[in-house]
């Protein structure tokens, strides 16, 4: 505190004075750290939130249009038919637009009364994540042996539940470095909710450079936030997967 205020008004500052005044502005003056700190929650929060959704809105799609694709001629479901259009729509779309542009949508569009920007969102982020998670557990269920199917009829169980219990749960962990991936790519995303006024990491950084007028240190800050949450998640999950690999092998 004594050298931010000794070197905060010299106009003659060294390279390294100016780089302490600074880094001090962006990171400990009025314990801005903590602006920080709880974007990090936040963003790690809305990451497992559109995860989970997107996984479970995934799941539904993938098994709705596995099933419509599975049914034999002849016997075609006009519901299933009607269900499998509405999810293939819903790909298309998701996946053939921008993810900003569906989060302004969202935010000031279909829900432009609400001030819970950041649960908006991570309901945007589910909605997008779903579009592609639906495709990789989709390629993980038809790459799951067919003889397991028919080991589920032998045993008396229904379609529904053979999905459920048998084949839906060996093509979640076909697919996990996928779904690894997709987990990486949300929590990069989430800085996307700041456009509609979400609280993350990227709003605080924001907050802080409109006080300072310094956008350096901010910036370079967060993303080397980013950096490293990104690492320790990549590390988790090689970690996870060296060791189901260890246990398909045992």
């Amino acid at each position: 505190m004594e050298l931010y205020e000794l070197w905060a008004h010299d106009s003659g500052r060294t390279f390294w004075q100016d780089f302490y005044v600074k880094f001090y502005q962006a990171f400990l003056m009025n314990d801005r750290w903590l602006q920080y700190l709880e974007g990090i929650g936040t963003t790690l929060t809305v990451t497992a939130i559109a995860l989970a959704l997107g996984i479970l809105f995934g799941c539904l799609v993938a098994v709705i249009r596995v099933a419509h694709d599975q049914q034999r001629r002849g016997h075609k479901n006009p519901l299933l038919g009607l269900a499998n259009a509405v999810c293939l729509v819903y790909t298309t779309v998701i996946r053939g637009t921008p993810m900003m542009v569906q989060m302004l949508i969202m935010g000031l569009v279909i829900f432009a009364h609400s001030r819970n920007f950041t649960v908006v969102g991570a309901l945007a982020l589910s909605i997008n994540s779903g579009a592609y998670v639906s495709e990789i557990i989709r390629g993980g269920i038809m790459a799951v042996d067919g003889g397991q199917r028919e080991a589920g009829r032998s045993l008396g169980l229904g379609y529904v539940t053979t999905m459920a219990y048998i084949i839906v749960p060996q093509a979640l962990r076909a697919v996990l470095p996928a779904l690894g991936n997709e987990f990486i790519i949300l929590l990069k995303d989430t800085s996307l909710i700041t456009v509609i006024g979400g609280k993350e990491l990227l709003y605080a950084a924001q907050g802080i450079m409109n006080r300072t007028y310094e956008q350096m240190f901010p910036l370079f800050g967060i993303a080397l936030m980013y950096l490293v949450l990104v690492m320790f998640f990549s590390w988790l999950l090689s970690k996870l997967e060296r060791r189901l690999a260890q246990s398909d092998r045992g």
